[in-house]
């Protein structure tokens, strides 16, 4: 039985909607973005459908989309995916599209999910939503805060500015610091209230690097990946993976990372990497190798956050807590000379997780 597919524009008020007919013209409907506009999406989907399976796609536009998923990946025939914007703006660039419209929009995502492979999106647990929710308000305060610090110190260097400013600008961010805790706090009663959430966060805090406030940014966004994805495709999930730039003998530009991914994630582990590389041993051997390489600091602290996300996928997977000999594979006498542990002390680790 052919299956019918669907691409979904979504925005704060509304839904645009597109599939194809039988008679093989684009249908194009606009709905509300609420219950009662899920609702009768998803019922009229499976009319056109006549029983079909369906399948949806829409992008990953954060919470103004977030109900939508949950809506169709409960409902009875439909599968949805949620896909990354860039790879569906991407997509259109390369179907020659020169307009940007709502309606252009769902007519590319039903094209897009046409042609490309399938993956289909699975609602997470209720906390591991609630976590994420109270994670990125978390990221975002906090950088409000930083924000206003940084007022701070300007007003108070001018004598032009004068106190009052200073002042805002002091009562402002620690308001937002009440609320930073505030939000904590409540992340840290959502996941000792979880079982898995729990665990998880033991294994992530039993990394020297990793402390609460890292963890919960960290679990947060783990959470909600799909259990089958693989350490690799982690990594692309978090924008760390290599972009390499050549074109025939003469073009060779400098391998970065491509950034196309979650930013959260990404950043969440930034301040993990640097502390773990000063007092974690085996993440301190890897750095101190990588350097005597002759790698560049921050390519350096890249390469440590790509192999600390390698290292919880194992310990996710295998449920076990952090073992820096299969981290990185290092003589004892070398993790001697970056701990201060006697190598005779030291216990040559296996293999590396992955490189």
């Amino acid at each position: 039985m052919k299956q019918l597919c669907a691409g979904v524009d979504v925005s704060a008020a509304s839904l645009e909607v597109a599939w194809r007919g039988k008679d093989g013209r684009i249908v194009r409907r606009t709905v509300r973005n609420d219950v009662t506009g899920h609702r009768a999406l998803i019922k009229e989907l499976r009319r056109a459908g006549s029983g079909a399976p369906v399948r949806v796609a829409m992008e990953a536009t954060g919470i103004y989309g977030l109900d939508l998923a949950v809506a169709l990946d409960g409902a009875e025939g439909v599968e949805v995916m949620v896909a990354n914007p860039r790879v569906i703006a991407n997509f259109g660039k390369a179907l020659l599209q020169r307009s940007k419209t709502d309606v252009l929009d769902a007519e590319t995502i039903l094209m897009f999910v046409e042609r490309m492979p399938f993956i289909a999106w699975h609602s997470p647990s209720a906390a591991a939503l609630q976590l994420r929710a109270i994670a990125r308000r978390i990221a975002a305060l906090t950088k409000m805060a930083s924000g206003e610090k940084t007022r701070r110190r300007h007003a108070a260097a001018s004598e032009v500015i004068g106190t009052l400013l200073e002042r805002s600008a002091r009562q402002t961010a620690a308001l937002l610091e009440r609320e930073i805790a505030k939000l904590r706090k409540a992340a840290l009663a959502l996941i000792a209230a979880d079982t898995q959430l729990a665990r998880r966060m033991s294994l992530l805090t039993s990394i020297k690097g990793i402390g609460e406030v890292s963890a919960v940014q960290i679990l947060a966004e783990l959470m909600l990946l799909p259990a089958d994805m693989t350490d690799r495709q982690w990594v692309a999930h978090a924008g760390l993976d290599p972009r390499l730039f050549e074109s025939g003998s003469s073009v060779r530009a400098r391998t970065r990372i491509s950034k196309a991914g979650n930013h959260y994630l990404r950043a969440s582990l930034y301040l993990p990497a640097l502390v773990a590389s000063r007092y974690e041993p085996n993440v301190k051997a890897f750095r101190e190798h990588l350097s005597a390489r002759g790698k560049r600091p921050k390519s350096i602290i890249v390469a440590v956050m790509r192999k600390l996300l390698h290292a919880i996928h194992a310990m996710f997977r295998n449920d076990a807590l952090f073992d820096g000999t299969k981290f990185y594979r290092s003589t004892p006498a070398r993790v001697a000379a970056t701990s201060g542990i006697p190598p005779s002390a030291i216990f040559e680790g296996s293999s590396a997780l992955s490189s």
